[in-house]
């Protein structure tokens, strides 16, 4: 059954793919996401419903994949196919781009991706989106580190939207990384600005601007208000594991204990339907001496 959902997702991503590719290809830049994912909530909602009232998803999967393969690879590799049937579509390779980073292989999403702006390119456009995610790929498949190609890549989408986030963030670590903290503190402010409070991309930023301001003479952070931040943010997000690891440790370094049990207490509250997490709360109290 696990298949069938999986094969009914893959399907629909390619359905809704080819519904909202000409809004996202050729629409207005401030509404075109809008209408595309109006059109993505669409076909899923609609193509969902009347497929599993109505349709036979075994018959489906026996007819995808066959009486032998039934693998992820395999749905792809029956994508990849079709996309290569129809190669100056750029919507075919981002969607298959998307589909390898699915399956975890982000060297052949990163391919893809390439191939996308390509076909794009020969009809003479130039979108912010794929340029991001292609270096998004290029720097997962090198476990995070921000080479040139990405690098350049993030460096093509700030240019076509300045407010691309994953941009924003990965040439800041890119300038982090060469000694350029200037530079990466306006990319890393800039985003921050625009990132909601609780969000788990918020405190990340907090912390590197905090780090790289302190390690460039730019004076030491508050880190008072920097752990009464988090408090807050966990506050209305407290779905937020690590947030909560992290608290109870920050208290337990300034040698507030007491803090730290009732922030212990708070996480083992909000994490109650997560057994993993209970016990990760229960190594922390003992290794911090709770």
């Amino acid at each position: 059954m696990a298949l069938t959902y999986l094969i009914f997702a893959l399907v629909a991503l390619i359905a809704a793919g080819f519904v909202v590719g000409p809004v996202v290809l050729r629409g207005a830049p401030r509404g075109r996401w809008l209408l595309a994912g109006a059109g993505v909530l669409f076909v899923l909602g609609v193509g969902g419903a009347v497929y599993f009232d109505l349709g036979q998803p075994a018959l489906a999967t026996r007819t995808l994949a066959g009486d032998k393969d039934e693998s992820l690879n395999a749905l792809i590799g029956r994508l990849a196919a079709a996309v290569r049937k129809h190669p100056a579509d750029p919507r075919g390779w981002a969607l298959l781009g998307q589909s390898y980073l699915t399956a975890h292989d982000p060297q052949e999403a990163a391919n893809a991706f390439a191939r996308s702006i390509d076909a794009a390119g020969a009809m003479g456009q130039r979108y912010p989106e794929l340029y991001s995610a292609y270096g998004e790929a290029l720097t997962e498949s090198t476990a995070g580190a921000v080479t040139p190609d990405a690098e350049a890549a993030f460096t093509t989408a700030l240019q076509l939207d300045p407010k691309d986030k994953a941009s924003r963030y990965f040439l800041g670590l890119a300038n982090a990384a060469r000694g350029n903290a200037p530079v990466a503190l306006q990319l890393w402010k800039s985003l921050l600005a625009d990132t909601p409070p609780n969000a788990p991309l918020h405190a990340d930023l907090v912390d590197r601007i905090a780090q790289l301001t302190a390690r460039g003479g730019g004076g030491a952070p508050d880190i008072g208000a920097m752990v009464a931040g988090l408090a807050e943010r966990l506050k209305t997000n407290p779905n937020d594991p690590q947030g909560w690891q992290r608290l109870i440790r920050a208290y337990a370094v300034l040698g507030d204990k007491a803090k730290a049990r009732a922030a212990l207490g708070d996480a083992r509250h909000a994490m109650a339907g997560r057994p993993d997490m209970l016990s990760a709360l229960d190594a922390e109290k003992t290794s911090l001496g709770l």
